[in-house]
């Protein structure tokens, strides 16, 4: 086959396996042979009849806790797209074997011990093998990167030194809270607690680089600040971006991967628009505090029952007309060595977490299914989606009704 979405009877799974088949149904994509799986032959049937056009995708079991059973699914696939989180505990029997068969791989994760470990074990195999294994193709953390990869090449195309710094701003955002986001987010929570390393290893800017004693000691790069987006082309504050901690370390080792092409002593930082000073700046002050009181109440195991009034379960999501009443837009703006700037924007229509994050996931293995040898780098390893995917990755996602653009911006006014 040439995709198995494995977890296809998850609300994610489904949404990803309905987007397929939407596509087959039009005929858009070119050619593709598609298979479901999970743990539940019956629900995966039933999850099948519901999809449009009732395609006869072949149905395939296989459970996370049985490595043989994933063995078997890998070597059916080209491409294995995963939503069965959260990855720390579920996932890292699944990318290891894909590793090992030389299986394309692609997730949505979120969490930096699990993609940590999955570089660590699994790049030297993927490797030798040519999969590509490219985590985090969904919210979490195409915008980040794919922007910052148009970013650099609109920089590339003027001619333009290296950048220096970074802001991604996150100027419109409406969606629904996802109970797989929160539930990975408390599944690595409790590793930190259980690990000082694991701590350590969470809260360092550069987790993911391929390369830690090669990247600049930049100071402190804190995750959850409060900003003014004047040096970087805007204008007005920025408050911290909840999802921040992850992304910000998906561009850095983008970068890394890249021979620090972006720049050497690039900052890159993430934040929500929050407006023009000074009732920009007290917003920001606001969120700021609110994300810290959010996160430590997510991760406090007492507060559990009581937020499950509020936060939904994992497998649990909004209704349709919610989720197509979502939408997003984030802007990189940044600034060269030598004084220029320049911005990209990423938006779509449909609730990030669920709308937007199904596009992306199945963009994401078609790409790998049908751009050859137009892929970026020389093979597989553990890859991001800007150095797995790349430039045939942005057409695709163009084409599916993503913005994706870039060029020149202009210097804050008064310089």
């Amino acid at each position: 086959m040439d995709i198995v979405v494995f977890g296809a009877t998850g609300f994610v799974g489904s949404l990803v396996a309905a987007y397929l088949a939407r596509r087959e149904q039009a005929g858009d994509g070119g050619p593709t042979t598609v298979a479901l799986a999970g743990r539940n032959r019956d629900r995966l049937a039933r999850t099948r009849s519901d999809l449009p056009g009732s395609p006869d995708w072949p149905l395939i079991t296989a459970d996370s806790n049985d490595v043989d059973s994933l063995r078997a699914m890998a070597r059916r696939a080209r491409v294995v797209i995963t939503t069965v989180g959260p990855y720390t505990r579920y996932g890292e029997d699944l990318v290891r074997v894909c590793a090992e068969e030389g299986t394309d791989y692609v997730d949505l994760t979120g969490e930096v011990l699990f993609a940590h470990r999955s570089a660590e074990r699994n790049d030297a195999t993927a490797r030798d093998t040519g999969a590509r294994i490219v985590h985090s193709c969904g919210f979490d953390s195409v915008p980040s990167d794919i922007g910052m990869f148009v970013l650099h090449r609109a920089v590339e195309e003027a001619g333009a030194g290296p950048l220096v710094a970074v802001d991604m701003v996150v100027r419109s955002m409406k969606g629904g809270f996802s109970g797989g986001t929160v539930d990975s987010l408390r599944a690595q929570s409790e590793e930190e607690r259980a690990s000082r390393d694991a701590a350590r290893l969470v809260t360092d800017p550069y987790a993911l680089s391929p390369d830690r004693a090669a990247e600049p000691d930049l100071g402190p790069e804190p995750d959850l600040t409060v900003a003014s987006l004047e040096p970087t082309g805007g204008t007005g504050w920025g408050g911290p971006f909840f999802m921040a901690p992850y992304n910000t370390r998906v561009v850095r080792r983008s970068n890394a991967l890249t021979g620090h092409a972006y720049g050497p002593r690039l900052r890159y930082r993430e934040v929500i628009a929050t407006g023009s000073s000074p009732v920009g700046r007290l917003k920001a002050l606001v969120l700021s505090v609110g994300t810290k009181l959010g996160f430590a109440a997510l991760t406090t195991p007492a507060l559990r029952r009581p937020l499950s009034v509020v936060v939904p379960d994992p497998g649990e999501g909004p209704d349709e007309a919610s989720r197509e009443s979502g939408h997003f837009h984030t802007r990189h703006q940044g600034v060269t060595h030598d004084g220029s700037f320049f911005h990209a924007d990423v938006a779509a229509q449909g609730d990030p977490g669920y709308v937007a994050t199904a596009i992306m996931l199945s963009e994401a293995a078609l790409t790998l299914v049908h751009a050859g040898g137009r892929l970026p780098g020389d093979g597989g390893g553990v890859l991001t989606p800007a150095t797995g995917l790349g430039a045939p990755y942005v057409e695709r996602l163009r084409a599916a009704g993503v913005t994706v653009t870039a060029g020149p911006g202009r210097a804050p006014q008064g310089r």
